[in-house]
C-alpha cells in the first residue's frame, strides 16, 4: 500500500536505500486498521534492538517458567504447605506462569520479524489474556497482604482463613479480571498493536473520551485501589509489629534480661519477616506495571511524545513481574526452600533451617507463615 495512502509521516526516515520507510510499512494489510495514526511518523526500529528485545523477552520466559513451574510443583506436592493462606501463592504462581507461557512466544517471535505477523484475532486474544492474567496476579496479591494484615494485626480475634473462603476469594479475583478484559472487545476501548508493533494492549493512542473512560476506570480498580490496599494493610502490619517488639523489649528490661526467647516472640520475628518479604514482592510487581500505566496515561492525556521506544519499556517491565514472585519465596520461605532442598536441592539458595516459631507455631498463626 502506497505510503500516500496509508497516511503522510511527520519526518523522513531512511532504512538502507528506501526513503521515507515508516515502521507501518512492515505491517499486514489485515493488521492497518488497527494502527493508529501516530505512528507513521516513525522509521523502523533497528533490528539489533528488536533483536536484544527478543532475547531478554526470552530469557525472562525461561526463568518464569522454570520459577512459578517449581513453585506449582513444591506447593501442590508438599502436605504442610497446603494450607488455605498459601493457595493464594499458588494462584499467583499459576497466574504468572501462564501469562509467560502465552506472552513469551508470541513476543519472541514478533521482536525478530519486526512486526505482529499473528493477525488480529490473536492480537486481540494476547492482550485479552495478558490484562487478565495481570489483574488476576494484582488483586491475588491484595488477597496475600489482606490475609497478612488479618492475622498479624487481628491476631487471634480473626477468623480464619478456610480452603473454601480461600477458594471463593480466588473465583472473584478471577471473574474481577475477566469482566475488566472482557470489555474492550465489546467496544470499550479496543486492544490494538503497541507501539513496538511487537505486542498488543489496549488502545491508549485513542483521543476520544469513551475510550479514554476505559483506561481511566481500569486503572482505578486494577491499580489504584489495590495499591492504596496494600499500603493500608501493610501500615498497620508495621504498626503492629514494630508495637509488640516495642513491649517485648520494655518487659525485658524490667525483668533485667537481655531478650524475652518466649515463643510469642520468635513467632512475631517470623511473622515480620513475612510481612517484609511479601511487601518486597507487591513492591517489585508494581516497579514492574507502573511504566505501563505511565505509559497509557501519557498516551490518553498526550503529556510526553509517545515513541516505540518508550512502549518497549512497558511491555518488559510489566512482564518482568512474573519473573520476581518464585526468587523471592526461593530465598526467604523457609518451609518452602526445605520443600525445595528435599526434592530440588540444586535449586536451594542458603539455609534450609525453619525458625523455631514454624514449628511451634499453630493455628491461624501458622498458617500464616506457611
Amino acid at each position: 500500500m502506497a505510503l500516500s495512502m496509508i497516511g503522510e509521516p511527520k519526518a523522513a526516515a531512511f532504512w538502507g536505500s528506501r526513503s521515507n520507510f515508516t515502521m507501518v510499512d512492515m505491517v499486514l494489510p489485515d493488521m492497518l486498521p488497527l494502527i493508529d495514526s501516530h505512528w507513521y511518523q516513525f522509521p523502523p526500529m533497528d533490528p539489533l534492538i528488536n533483536h536484544i528485545l527478543g532475547f531478554i523477552i526470552g530469557c525472562l520466559g525461561i526463568i518464569s517458567w522454570s520459577g512459578n513451574g517449581v513453585v506449582l510443583y513444591i506447593f501442590s506436592t508438599t502436605k504442610s504447605l497446603r494450607t488455605p493462606s498459601n493457595l493464594l501463592v499458588v494462584n499467583l504462581a499459576f497466574s504468572d506462569f501462564f501469562m509467560m507461557v502465552i506472552m513469551c512466544p508470541f513476543m519472541l517471535v514478533n521482536c525478530f520479524s519486526g512486526t505482529w505477523v499473528f493477525g488480529p484475532l490473536m492480537c486481540e486474544l494476547y492482550a485479552f489474556f495478558g490484562s487478565l492474567f495481570g489483574g488476576t496476579s494484582i488483586w491475588t496479591m491484595v488477597l496475600i497482604s489482606v490475609d497478612r494484615y488479618r492475622v498479624i494485626v487481628k491476631g487471634l480475634s480473626a477468623k480464619p482463613l478456610t480452603i473454601n473462603k480461600a477458594l471463593g476469594c480466588i473465583i472473584l479475583v478471577w471473574l474481577h479480571a475477566l469482566i475488566w478484559t472482557l470489555l474492550p472487545m465489546f467496544g470499550w476501548n479496543r486492544y490494538v498493536p503497541e507501539g513496538n508493533l511487537s505486542s498488543c494492549g489496549t488502545d491508549f493512542m485513542n483521543k476520544d473520551w469513551f475510550h479514554k473512560s476505559y483506561i481511566l476506570c481500569y486503572s482505578v480498580f486494577v491499580y489504584f485501589i489495590p495499591l492504596f490496599s496494600i499500603v493500608f494493610s501493610y501500615w498497620f502490619i508495621i504498626k503492629a509489629v514494630a508495637a509488640h517488639e516495642r513491649t517485648m523489649r520494655e518487659q525485658a528490661k524490667k525483668m533485667n534480661v537481655a531478650s524475652l526467647r518466649s515463643a510469642d516472640s520468635q513467632n512475631t520475628s517470623a511473622e515480620c519477616k513475612l510481612a517484609k518479604v511479601a511487601l518486597t514482592t507487591i513492591s517489585l510487581w508494581f516497579m514492574a506495571w507502573t511504566p505501563y500505566l505511565i505509559i497509557n496515561f501519557a498516551g490518553i492525556f498526550a503529556f510526553l511524545e509517545m515513541s516505540p521506544m518508550y512502549t518497549i519499556w512497558g511491555s518488559l517491565f510489566a512482564k518482568a513481574s512474573a519473573v520476581y514472585n518464585p526468587i523471592v519465596y526461593g530465598l526467604s520461605h523457609p518451609k518452602y526452600r526445605a520443600a525445595l532442598n528435599e526434592r530440588l536441592p540444586f535449586l536451594v539458595c542458603g539455609s534450609t533451617e525453619q525458625p523455631a516459631s514454624d514449628s511451634q507455631s499453630s493455628g491461624t498463626t501458622s498458617e500464616a507463615k506457611e
